[in-house]
């Protein structure tokens, strides 16, 4: 990829339509396996009503998103006990369009994610994916996120695993 990656917030100009369907695109792989991840079906209303629970950032590559991560603050960070703990924050919807994996676009998402964390007095960042998911929670876990708990979300038919990282202030 010669093309510099631009990751920004989302604008309100940008289609909530085209952000969806990327995330159908790049959750496919998931559902393939049987696992329910929100962003595997979620409508557009959903969509939106996850950007407003946080900063929706996007990758940006020939004026056209590519990929996207949904960075909350602790503040935003809830739903299961490791979540619970005013000190960590969390990502969520985290994508890039299949065709350009492996590309560094998702690294490049993740750092600005956790960046923010850090410009937010976080001492963790934490997410949640499926347990049957093994090849993300490898990735992760080169990444320096470890294992804190389990949870069970009711919108989904299967056990999370919540991975963590400490961060480091700059």
């Amino acid at each position: 990829m010669t093309d510099p990656i631009l990751i920004r917030p989302l604008h309100q100009a940008d289609s909530v339509a085209e952000l969806t369907t990327l995330l159908h695109r790049a959750y496919q792989r998931l559902a393939d396996m049987g696992l329910r991840y929100m962003a595997t079906h979620q409508s557009e209303a959903v969509t939106r009503e996850r950007i407003a629970q946080g900063t929706c950032l996007v990758a940006v590559l020939d004026e056209k998103i590519c990929g996207t991560i949904l960075f909350r603050s602790a503040r935003q960070t809830m739903g299961c006990p490791w979540y619970d703990r005013p000190d960590v924050a969390s990502f969520a919807q985290f994508a890039v369009d299949p065709a350009i994996q492996a590309k560094g676009i998702g690294l490049q998402l993740l750092k600005k994610a956790e960046t923010m964390a850090v410009a937010d007095n976080a001492r963790e960042i934490a997410l949640d994916t499926a347990e049957p998911a093994t090849h993300l929670v490898e990735w992760y876990s080169r990444l320096d996120y470890r294992f804190r708990e389990y949870t069970q979300w009711s919108h989904t038919n299967y056990r999370s695993v919540i991975l963590s990282k400490a961060l480091t202030p700059s």
